[in-house]
């Protein structure tokens, strides 16, 4: 049942994506030739007034095709992607991750609507055994800003930067009566704790409660999608540096497999649905990220190079041909789909090696 809801849900992150598209590229009046919910073989389609609704068999993807999106001819159309304003077409590329981070930014809503309340960042109690407790350290009333430069919102965050912190000491900014004070080279680390007669592993601290309300689930949600996006680009960093392999990261298989174990180890149905429900909340994010980054072939990408062969342009007075475009797009995908070969690869070893 489980994997059936993952790849459910993961076929839906890429139809919002691809209906960003299509639905700006409508607004604007540019042609859309088909756009398809999944890849490979047609399972199901439909002849719209000019567009080609399709349904494939592989749900790991999609795509809006649109009027000479990568090359014009010698007699262009005037509707067509390339014959519009570049700020339009930014604005059609743009869409598709709008769609996902609005998306997300729904679903975190409806997940979080019917909480009691919230747990943020303001310590109210210290235990008795903590040992870093004074004006050198920390007091109740202290409300956590920062660690290792990273904002602070809610214990999410808080759990989550403690967790990904490698060393024994961390750098906080706290605000202190209206001051912020600096605590570099912080020792917090989690130590076992009497936690009412029973010795449990905690950092000692006791954080403030929000109850929850309309505005409160708004801006918890937003900050939620904002944290997503955070991991993301922690988890790039950590790529770039070294800490983190490409072994670490996961494909569509991986995604889909790792919902499935969310849903396997959940209590309950329901908790199952939600959870995954929220880690799709999470991927629908990262793939929103991922797009805009200015790499060849990606959403970004392509914006980048709209916005380079404008300034080209404006320097030399020529129209670049786009077909430039279309060879750097063409090689980066093929580089592309071997990055993606050698993530399904390490998807599968996972899975059989699980």
């Amino acid at each position: 049942m489980y994997i059936v809801l993952a790849i459910l849900a993961f076929g839906i992150i890429i139809a919002i994506h691809e209906l960003g598209h299509y639905l700006s590229a409508k607004a604007l009046n540019v042609k859309v030739n088909e756009f398809a919910i999944g890849m490979g073989p047609k399972i199901l389609k439909k002849q719209g007034k000019e567009t080609l609704y399709t349904l494939r068999a592989l749900p790991f993807g999609g795509f809006c095709s649109m009027e000479g999106e990568h090359e014009e001819g010698e007699d262009p159309d005037p509707r067509s992607f390339l014959s519009q304003k570049r700020w339009r077409r930014i604005v059609i590329l743009v869409s598709g991750s709008v769609a996902n981070f609005i998306a997300a930014f729904i679903i975190i809503i409806i997940l979080t609507a019917g909480a009691a309340g919230f747990v943020g960042t303001t310590i109210v109690d210290l235990h008795e055994d903590f040992p870093n407790r004074g004006s050198d350290g920390l007091l109740p009333g202290d409300t956590l800003v920062s660690i290792n430069g990273e904002r602070l919102f809610y214990i999410e965050d808080f759990m989550l930067l403690m967790h990904l912190n490698s060393g024994s000491t961390v750098d906080l900014v706290v605000n202190r009566n209206g001051q912020s004070v600096a605590l570099n080279n912080f020792p917090l680390q989690q130590r076992m704790y009497d936690i009412n007669g029973e010795m449990r592993e905690r950092y000692g601290l006791t954080f403030n409660y929000i109850n929850n309300g309309f505005f409160q689930t708004i801006k918890f949600s937003g900050y939620q999608t904002y944290n997503f996006m955070r991991m993301i680009r922690l988890s790039i960093a950590m790529m770039v540096s070294g800490t983190a392999t490409i072994q670490d990261f996961a494909g569509p298989v991986g995604i889909v497999s790792e919902m499935n174990n969310i849903g396997q180890q959940s209590p309950t149905t329901m908790a199952a649905i939600g959870n995954i429900v929220f880690f799709t909340a999470f991927i629908g994010v990262n793939v929103a990220f991922i797009n805009l980054l200015p790499i060849p072939a990606m959403d970004g990408g392509r914006i980048l190079f709209t916005l380079l062969t404008w300034v080209i342009e404006k320097i030399t007075r020529k129209r670049l041909d786009p077909k430039y475009e279309g060879y750097i797009n063409t090689g980066a995908f093929v580089l592309l789909i071997g990055l993606m070969v050698i993530i399904l690869y390490n998807d599968v070893m996972k899975i059989i090696g699980a």
